[in-house]
């Protein structure tokens, strides 16, 4: 396995990953052309952003992302990680540990101070997985509101 950034030409199987990922969480519906359009955002920005892909004999097995944000608190930059999943037949293989912590040593390469990520709290494995590696949780609840264009 290895992992490395992803290109523009990894977005489609990418969007597929995402795909997977959205049908568990609660607050988010797969749909292709958006999930397209945000990684194509993204890697547009590697200054401010990164997806890395872990991959098995060339093939996409597992993703993360990750966007800098300043943080007043930190008084630097802080990385949101988001879109952290690994094909069901890998996990439990390092392959998610090995995302996470190239994707957060190019924060740290990048100035962040913290990573913060999101859990959907009926994701039970997911909790389990990120406590384990040693993630706090925080006494702060996500909040949204949806922004018309």
């Amino acid at each position: 396995m290895n992992i490395e950034n992803a290109t523009l030409d990894d977005v489609p199987v990418l969007s597929r990953l995402l795909d997977a990922l959205f049908n568990l969480e609660q607050d988010f519906q797969p749909n292709t052309q958006r999930q397209i359009q945000g990684m194509t955002l993204l890697l547009q920005h590697p200054d401010r952003a990164v997806i890395k892909v872990a991959r098995d004999k060339g093939q996409v097995i597992g993703m993360v992302s990750a966007q800098l944000v300043i943080s007043t608190a930190e008084g630097a930059p802080s990385a949101w990680v988001e879109d952290m999943v690994v094909l069901e037949r890998y996990r439990g293989t390092g392959v998610g540990r090995g995302l996470l912590e190239n994707v957060l040593a190019w924060a740290k390469e990048k100035g962040a101070t913290r990573a913060q990520l999101l859990v959907d709290l009926d994701n039970e494995p997911a909790l389990g997985y990120y406590q384990h590696l040693g993630w706090a949780t925080t006494r702060l609840a996500a909040r949204r509101i949806m922004l018309s264009l």
